[in-house]
């Protein structure tokens, strides 16, 4: 079995803290997720996690105006520059504190970083500025008295707007210049929240946290800004010194020109013109200045439900000049300026709205929610949302692969079970009738229905067709479930009890409670039944330090006790249901053999989790060390190896009959959790002890304390704040064998295998060459080049050989192939469908393929058909609906076809009646003129007469 498995994705974790950015083409947004950074491409429904990673979370996100470089900061100050070509950091910059916010200027020249009250102009790297070295200084301002809260940019990027928390706006000039250095606004009377310039313009418009916005109006356009601050030449020390002191000759000859010009003794009226006079003096000195229009209040219409609103986020469209705000409430209101009128309203939530942020053309405005962790993008021309994602408000506690490996359902402690498509790795429905928090869940064999179990004393199964339950599973008295199973036929459902000590069976097809199974003296913690399709056996794993194995169709006091010697945390069956794997508390992983009852062999893994030191503990880590044990394990695809993981940041690999540790894996690198460091910092010891343990409130007396109670794990379920604590709470295998699911702290994290450029021939010898490859296809020796391309293992190698063997002697080349290269074959025919224009070529040679060789046994392995199996109901789902769609539109085509024939029919009968009697009408007046003339002569003949 291969491990070169790499992060792949990460699933259930939507938004986490921070700002969201939109790409330029307006198609995708990127959401900060704890220390990694998410793509979601709303075009193609698809979202992908870049695999780079910060030490800390991520609060401030950049990108520039063409999109290649993403400048992303954390909470600790320390900046990423990525690139976003080869999604890569290319450099890293240390601030000394934290970063308020950043902002790209709209010509790409530029980026502004904002830190406390100061804000740091950088010039960009790259071809616009010619400058390849990053983070180079270009100017330093003070924003104000408190810190700053949002940067703007003007259209032609020379002016800066900085909001500030002292509830004033600042306008800056980033070129230096003779006759402008700094602008104050002020008229709010709390924090600024955003600043917006409108486009091709110098009007700016300011939002404070209140809900005031006001609009102001600049006394230059752009064009006459350029002639009003000319920018100043870097002069010698002494003409420095020489302009600075022209200026203040210049403040002087104002002052004594308003002098003059006033008289002394005219009392107040001298002052009131003295006062003018200086104000004309200044304009004609200082022509740029910001004039209120008006102040509107955009908080009167949430404080009608709620008082204490407050306005949490807003953005500024320049094209479309809509306004959306965000208030505390869970409501966004859409408001069109300048005359603000209001266009859209809607309540997402009851919990504060974090993030708000328009696309580009200003159809798509995107919304998120830290304490949910929510994050939707609205449409609000048409009123859709475009995409709406959710992961769960508290920790996820079990994970399950349907049997395809397409599907993955998660259950949390926040009651809900939730389904995510492992290709575009967005949650598609989600189920909370539960009521408390979910314990186990598994999808049944046929990937008909999936069921859950739950602390609220119920097992629910869920239908995935129709996306409803419609089956409820109770016990005859209340009882708290801990696990849940489904035997191979579907038929079947048992779950075990967390304060009673029982199993109980029920049948799927009634809902009728079967059997109680007794014979545990502590929590059943764990059940799985035999994969095997022959076999009903049911192993229970309990914390009375006893496994048990049962027949599920004999009676329940037929057993077997397997002796564990220490609590049971987690039971598995090897894929040929011939071993059984325990996880107990004291750190070890044991083999048992169903048939004889007998140990095979034990992993000792507890010194492999390798726990951390938390901030408030008391022992050190090596302590700690003695107390770790797996939580969860699975066996591989193929059943040579274990994956295990517990209460650490490591997950482990063992070789079942050897019992070596192969790999190790390490989920996160992100030291906003805790119980990553192994000592603690010296920083954070003092004389007194450490500061993590002493207590700090947040307000006065009575506020939030910062530290956890003494035994809690996932909170106390109070106003208590702490880190996290780093742990895995479930890890499986892809029934691929191509990937692995592990959820955590940070979410559900995907490792898939490494799909780059690896060297990994099969039976190399020296004849086998690239070269002999084409020469046989020359040849057309066709069974020859298939079995060399399969021993090279490249895959373009093979899909050439594949492509140029004719369509009729595919069965013939399939008839060929021995069974250990159909078998490779076979997982290259999964591979290469999955990108393939020619399916049914490729189908063709499938169904050859297992036509020949599917008859003999142990040719295919379980795997490979998988993997087929999984490929072709992604292609089925896919073209089924493209199908559907073509089918109705060549059936209105047709029907219009069929109708303008008809229509043309009548028209040419129509014309050809039309011309049968112009005809006649031609011939009539011939006809009556002949008559006519034959009367005449008949007369005239009758006259002579």
């Amino acid at each position: 079995m291969k491990f070169s498995y790499k992060f792949s994705n990460l699933l259930g974790t939507i938004y986490r803290n921070g700002n969201l950015v939109f790409t330029p083409d307006g198609n995708s947004v990127i959401s900060p997720v704890g220390n990694r950074i998410t793509v979601y491409d709303l075009k193609n429904n698809k979202s992908r996690t870049l695999s780079l990673e910060s030490r800390y979370n991520y609060t401030n996100l950049a990108l520039s105006p063409d999109g290649s470089l993403l400048l992303a900061v954390n909470e600790q100050g320390e900046a990423q520059l990525i690139s976003m070509m080869s999604c890569t950091v290319i450099h890293r910059h240390k601030f000394q504190t934290g970063i308020r916010c950043l902002s790209f200027s709209p010509n790409g020249q530029y980026f502004a970083v904002a830190i406390e009250n100061l804000v740091l102009i950088f010039l960009s790297p790259g071809e616009i500025t010619g400058e390849y070295n990053p983070f180079v200084l270009k100017r330093r301002f003070l924003g104000g008295f408190d810190d700053v809260t949002w940067l703007d940019w003007s259209s032609d990027s020379r002016l800066l707007a900085i909001g500030c928390r002292d509830s004033s706006t600042k306008i800056c000039a980033v070129n230096f210049t003779r006759n402008f250095r700094t602008y104050n606004l002020s008229g709010h009377t709390d924090a600024i929240v955003a600043c917006f310039f409108e486009a091709n313009s110098l009007h700016l418009n300011t939002i404070s946290r209140n809900g005031q916005l006001c609009l102001w109006e600049c006394s230059l356009s752009p064009s006459d800004l350029e002639d009003a601050i000319k920018p100043e030449i870097a002069p010698t020390q002494s003409k420095k010194v020489k302009s600075e002191d022209s200026d203040n000759e210049s403040e002087d000859d104002v002052e004594d020109v308003v002098e003059k010009q006033a008289p002394k003794d005219e009392g107040t009226a001298a002052t009131e013109d003295q006062n003018e006079l200086k104000d004309e003096a200044e304009k004609q000195r200082h022509p740029f200045f910001y004039k209120k229009l008006s102040r509107h209040y955009l908080a009167d219409e949430p404080r009608k439900e709620q008082r204490d609103v407050q306005l949490t986020a807003a953005n500024y469209n320049q094209r479309t000049k809509v306004l959306v705000v965000a208030f505390s409430t869970g409501a966004f209101y859409l408001y069109e300026l300048p005359d603000v009128n209001m266009i859209h309203s809607l309540s997402i939530s009851d919990y504060p709205i974090s993030a708000a942020l328009f696309n580009c053309t200003g159809d798509w405005v995107a919304l998120a929610s830290r304490e949910i962790g929510q994050l939707l993008v609205w449409e609000w021309q048409s009123e859709q949302y475009i995409m709406k994602q959710q992961g769960h408000s508290s920790e996820m506690t079990c994970i399950a692969y349907s049997s395809d490996g397409q599907f993955i359902a998660t259950g949390g402690e926040d009651s809900k079970v939730k389904l995510w498509n492992t290709q575009s790795s967005f949650c598609f429905v989600t189920f909370s009738e539960h009521t408390s928090g979910v314990t186990g869940i598994q999808f049944s064999r046929n990937k008909k229905f999936l069921v859950s179990s739950s602390l609220d004393g119920t097992v629910r199964a869920f239908d995935l067709n129709r996306y409803r339950n419609f089956r409820t599973f109770t016990s005859p008295n209340p009882a708290q479930f801990s696990c849940v199973a489904v035997d191979y036929s579907g038929e079947l459902v048992v779950a075990g009890g967390q304060d009673v000590f029982d199993i109980f069976l029920w049948s799927v097809k009634t809902g009728k409670l079967l059997e109680i199974i007794s014979g545990h003296e502590g929590p059943v913690v764990s059940l799985a039944f035999s994969p095997v399709a022959t076999s009903s056996t049911l192993v229970s794993g309990s914390w009375d330090k006893t496994v048990k194995i049962w027949n599920c169709m004999e009676s329940n006091s037929e057993h077997e006790t397997l002796d564990a010697v220490s609590d049971v945390t987690n039971v598995t069956f090897s894929p040929n249901g011939e071993e059984v794997a325990v996880a107990t508390l004291s750190g070890n992983i044991t083999i048992f053999d169903i048939k004889s009852s007998s140990q095979v062999t034990t992993i000792e893994g507890r010194n492999d989790l390798s726990s951390g030191r938390l901030e408030a503990d008391m022992i050190t880590a090596k302590k700690n060390t003695q107390a770790n044990y797996f939580s969860t394990i699975e066996y591989s695809a193929d059943g040579e190896c274990i994956l295990a993981a517990g209460k650490s940041q490591n997950i482990c690999i063992y070789h079942v009959r050897e019992a070596i540790l192969l790999k190790k894996f390490h989920i996160t690198q992100n030291h906003s959790l805790d119980g990553l460091n192994d000592f603690i910092n010296r920083k954070h010891m003092t004389e007194f002890g450490n500061m993590a343990l002493v207590e700090e409130r947040e307000e006065l007396e009575g506020g939030k304390v910062a530290l956890r109670l003494p035994g809690v794990r996932s909170g106390d379920m109070s106003s208590r704040r702490f880190q996290q604590e780093v742990r895995v709470f479930c890890v499986k295998f892809s029934p691929t064998g191509q990937a692995f699911a592990a959820a955590g702290t940070e979410g559900l994290c995907i490792y898939a295998l490494d799909k780059g450029v690896v060297f990994d021939p099969f039976d190399l010898s020296l004849e086998v060459t690239p070269k002999a490859v084409h020469e046989a296809l020359k040849r057309l020796e066709y069974t020859k080049a298939l079995v060399m391309s399969l021993k090279l293992n490249e895959p373009n190698l093979i899909a050439l050989v594949l492509e140029r063997v004719p369509y009729r002697d595919i069965d013939l080349v399939c008839a060929d192939l021995s069974p250990e290269f159909a078998q490779r074959l076979l997982q290259q025919l999964a591979r290469q469908l999955q990108a393939t224009p020619h399916i049914e070529f490729y189908l063709q040679w499938s169904c050859c393929l297992l036509t020949k060789h599917g008859n003999q046994d142990g040719v295919f392995q379980h795997t490979g058909l998988l993997a087929l199996h999984e490929v072709l109901s992604r292609k089925y789902e896919m073209l089924n609906k493209i199908c559907d769609f073509n089918k109705y539109t060549m059936k209105v085509l047709l029907d219009r076809a069929d109708k303008l024939e008809q229509e043309n029919g009548e028209s040419n009968k129509t014309l050809n009646e039309d011309s049968d009697e112009e005809m006649l009408l031609i011939r009539v007046p011939e006809n009556e003129a002949s008559q006519s003339q034959f009367s005449d002569e008949e007369e005239s003949d009758s006259g002579s007469d």
